[in-house]
């Protein structure tokens, strides 16, 4: 078999895979209105078993271990993000509210001399 003909039977079988997810996400949301009457927990819990074997067939498909390859990727680059201390997180919001305090302060005043002035100038004051 060569590379050209095991791609396609792996892109037949992923919309197989696809399909039967989605089948199971649907029939969750049917059962789940169809079983009103039971517990609300035993429908909970049947939607998210539903949800989680969706999830694992979709895993199987060339997409779906993409992004899992970029989800274990992303976790190892959060890993290597500098945080911020406390003091510094206090100290950037601090300097955001004054910030925008100050602005809108700014744009307060600068509508009210705005208004005056049109108000002036057609001779309407409300």
């Amino acid at each position: 078999m060569n590379a050209s003909t095991e791609n396609q039977q792996t892109g037949s079988l992923d919309g197989l895979k696809w399909g039967v997810a989605l089948l199971l996400l649907i029939g969750a949301v049917v059962a789940n209105y169809m079983f009103a009457d039971q517990s609300v927990l035993v429908r909970a819990i049947g939607v998210v078993a539903a949800v989680i074997i969706a999830g694992l067939i979709a895993m199987q498909t060339e997409k779906g271990r993409t992004a899992v390859a970029f989800a274990k990727e992303s976790r190892t680059e959060v890993r290597k993000v500098v945080w911020p201390t406390r003091q510094e997180a206090v100290q950037t919001t601090g300097i955001v509210l004054v910030a925008t305090l100050i602005m809108s302060l700014l744009l307060w005043g600068l509508d009210s001399v705005l208004f005056w002035v049109v108000g002036f100038i057609t001779g309407l004051q409300v």
